[in-house]
């Protein structure tokens, strides 16, 4: 009984959306799937082929952020101009070679200049990918269609990391080899079987030209209220970007810590996002939007800071589990915020803008902590965590009424119903 019970609930959730949407899912799963094969061993990777510390890890970090900034940029312009379909695969099947390139390269300074290359021509079609999201589904269903396509990702993720452990200790080329075919896999996926999801412009509307579609950016430059919320989101990323970037590194080197440990703690942290995250993404929904994104940073604050005092393995589990609530909290909401705020024929523009909440942590997190572990005492990461942890969660608090109000206008009550009180 409990079993024909349990099929005809995923039956009536499958029905909820499109038969698009769960091929996007679909595709999602397969490319991230061989993403976290290789990208939580990345530090790992570069100090032991090139012989460097974290420092230069910040600093390849670094790069390729501020790159995946202009790419985004790009590509989210080109997302509005050309279509979301198109700068999807293009997006994909760079990745793909960029991958196969760095894993043969054998010089850090050859490796470094073509992260450069690889940050910019790789991520123009994240915005796609976003916008897609956007496109196939209500505003009432946005909240939860990120939360469902963050269980894609995440269940990839139970998944890699400890096959990417087994696969780095045989050939750290394996998994740049595989990372290359899920991409080129989902590249194929999406080219047979997704349509075009841009929406159609209005009978006698012009198609704005590719400048046209640059000059757009200048409205989100002046959208206060988004670029504010932009802001806190970066904040909270420092954060959060130490748990693929110096926590493995840092586990190693301090606690002793293998390379398979570090994994098992990235996998608890998916499962807990594929058990959990689309029954809490529902739960949630009662709540204040801009609330649950201070509990999540509070939460993250709370978590990182707990690998600076605690020793025991288990309570490096633990904090994993602290800080992946919090991460359940803030990922699908931070999305349908976003998407709400944004006009709907500038999805792609606003999404790629929101990049910058990466982009900016990514440029300056790795960099900041390489520097900290390489010239200090390395527990002065974690604790520099939980201070801007809760710099982000006052932001979010500080920042909730001027969000409502857009967001009440923009958003259906459905969606990310503000509670009483």
């Amino acid at each position: 009984m409990r079993l024909d019970l349990g099929r005809a609930r995923l039956r009536q959730v499958y029905d909820e959306y499109p038969p698009q949407f769960w091929t996007l899912v679909g595709a999602t799963f397969v490319d991230h799937l061989g993403g976290s094969l290789l990208f939580p061993f990345f530090s790992l990777y570069i100090t032991q082929k090139f012989g460097v510390g974290m420092t230069h890890v910040g600093l390849v970090f670094g790069a390729f952020a501020v790159m995946s900034l202009v790419g985004g940029i790009l590509g989210g312009a080109l997302t509005d101009y050309l279509g979301r379909k198109k700068m999807l695969i293009f997006g994909l099947v760079v990745s793909a070679l960029s991958m196969l390139v760095l894993g043969v390269v054998g010089r850090f300074e050859v490796f470094f200049g073509l992260s450069v290359v690889v940050g910019l021509l790789s991520s123009t079609g994240g915005p796609a990918q976003q916008a897609m999201v956007a496109d196939l589904l209500p505003e009432e269903k946005r909240a939860q269609g990120f939360g469902i396509i963050r269980v894609a990702f995440n269940l990839a993720v139970v998944i890699g990391p400890a096959i990417g452990g087994l696969l780095a200790s045989r050939s750290y080329m394996l998994l740049f080899v595989c990372d290359a075919v899920a991409s080129l896999t989902t590249a194929s996926i999406v080219a047979l079987t997704m349509r075009e999801t841009r929406p159609e412009r209005p009978a006698g509307q012009p198609q704005p030209g590719m400048a046209q579609a640059l000059a757009g950016y200048r409205d989100v430059a002046r959208d206060r209220t988004y670029l504010l919320f932009i802001l806190c989101c970066m904040v909270m990323t420092v954060v959060y970007i130490q748990m693929n970037t110096s926590l493995g590194v840092y586990l190693r080197d301090v606690h002793g810590v293998p390379t398979q440990g570090y994994g098992y703690i990235l996998s608890l942290n998916a499962a807990m996002v594929v058990l959990l995250q689309f029954p809490i993404t529902r739960r949630i929904s009662r709540y204040r939007p801009m609330l649950m994104m201070a509990s999540g940073a509070l939460l993250y604050a709370l978590g990182f800071a707990m690998y600076g005092f605690v020793e025991a393995y288990a309570m490096f589990m633990a904090a994993m589990v602290i800080i992946t609530i919090g991460e359940m909290l803030v990922a699908p909401v931070s999305q349908a915020l976003v998407a709400g705020l944004a006009p709907e024929d500038m999805r792609g523009r606003y999404m790629a803008a929101f990049g910058l909440s990466w982009a900016v942590p990514w440029a300056v997190g790795p960099l900041l902590a390489g520097l900290v572990m390489d010239g200090f005492d390395p527990r002065w990461v974690w604790y520099a965590a939980g201070v801007l942890g809760l710099v982000a969660t006052a932001g979010f608090l500080l920042l909730q009424g001027r969000v409502e109000r857009r967001t009440g206008e923009l958003v259906e009550p459905a969606a990310l119903p503000v509670a009483e009180g």
